[in-house]
């Protein structure tokens, strides 16, 4: 327990207890207090000493309920570990290491929840002494951004099932959600259409004609130009010539302060359209009001562009100025600017 002295309160300074665990009856658990105090007062009203003997039974029953319990949590640790994508309306999997600390006694019937034990997120039914185990479960973060965990409890109703007993609830910890996942719109697919597959001149592993050579040991033979083959009778095989990726960028159009769901449907539009290009191996960049993500490519780009677009938030007009916006597209001076790819948020 915690015990917090507040000053300038007199001479009696105001104390609260905090608990470290928590005691809540169970339906049953509360008939069996009803019980105890029915036949306390008929013991006391009627003198009978059965009646004192079953009443000193059903105190002892619940006096063990309590000592069992309190070992069956004590010494049990939570640590929770969320996925490393979240993404906003896709259920994502939760993951929790629940260890027994204890070194010579098991824990029984351990319950994760968020307060409420009908409400079970997992469940084990016995963790050994030195035992760890992972348990998970499916969670659903509503909007993208900055979304608070609810702490997890551990909780039990061993032995008997007459009392819930809880710890504090532990791991309400702050996630980043990304915008929720959809097809990225046909159209702006169609003004991408060559983005990431610009040839090289030279030989490699792309799609286009590079040369065509005399056949080899080792080379694929789904490359073979038959035509060519059955033509000069010998085999032949075709060089695909290389591609290198160009440069896009999503220019995100408008503040998207009148129609928060357009506004959230782009950030979606975008954010797969950015995962398409990106999977091309083109290089991809994002600037708007407020936004600026310089052209980069591969897996860490990605996470860049998906963090700016869940803490995307509107921008008033009159806080604009100044903020990235179209101006950041263009390249060097003298230099051609990439492709743009619009997208409007309303």
């Amino acid at each position: 327990m915690t015990i917090d002295r507040v000053s300038g309160q007199g001479l009696w300074p105001l104390v609260r207890w905090k608990p470290r665990r928590t005691t809540r009856p169970t339906r049953e658990g509360w008939w069996c207090l009803a019980v105890t105090v029915g036949l306390g007062v008929t013991a006391m009203n009627t003198g009978n000493n059965l009646l004192y003997l079953l009443e000193a039974m059903v105190l002892g029953l619940i006096i063990v309920s309590g000592v069992l319990s309190e070992q069956s949590v004590r010494g049990v640790r939570l640590r929770i570990r969320p996925p490393d994508e979240i993404y906003a309306e896709t259920p994502c999997t939760m993951t929790a290491h629940v260890r027994n600390t204890k070194r010579r006694r098991p824990s029984f019937s351990i319950g994760l929840d968020r307060g409420d034990a009908r409400a079970r997120l997992a469940y084990l039914e016995r963790l050994g002494p030195g035992e760890e185990r992972a348990v998970s479960w499916h969670e659903t973060f509503p909007r993208r951004g900055r979304q608070r965990v609810g702490g997890v409890r551990v909780a039990t109703r061993f032995p008997f099932g007459l009392f819930v007993k809880a710890s504090q609830p532990t791991g309400g910890d702050d996630v980043l959600v990304y915008p929720r996942r959809v097809l990225a719109p046909a159209a702006l697919l169609r003004q991408a259409t060559g983005l990431g597959s610009a040839p090289a001149r030279r030989r490699g592993r792309g799609h286009g004609l590079h040369d065509l050579r005399d056949y080899q040991s080792g080379d694929d033979p789904r490359l073979i130009h038959w035509r060519v083959t059955a033509r000069t009778g010998t085999l032949t095989v075709r060089e695909l010539e290389a591609e290198t990726a160009q440069d896009a960028y999503l220019v995100l159009r408008g503040d998207g302060a009148r129609d928060p769901a357009r506004l959230e449907q782009a950030l979606a539009e975008a954010a797969a359209v950015a995962g398409v290009l990106l999977s091309r191996g083109a290089r991809v960049g994002v600037v708007g009001a407020g936004v600026d993500v310089p052209l980069g490519q591969g897996a860490a780009q990605a996470r860049r562009i998906l963090t700016a677009l869940a803490l995307y938030q509107p921008v008033a007009p009159a806080e604009r100025h100044g903020l990235a916006g179209p101006r950041s597209v263009g390249g060097l001076e003298g230099a051609p600017s990439p492709p743009c790819l619009t997208i409007d948020l309303g």
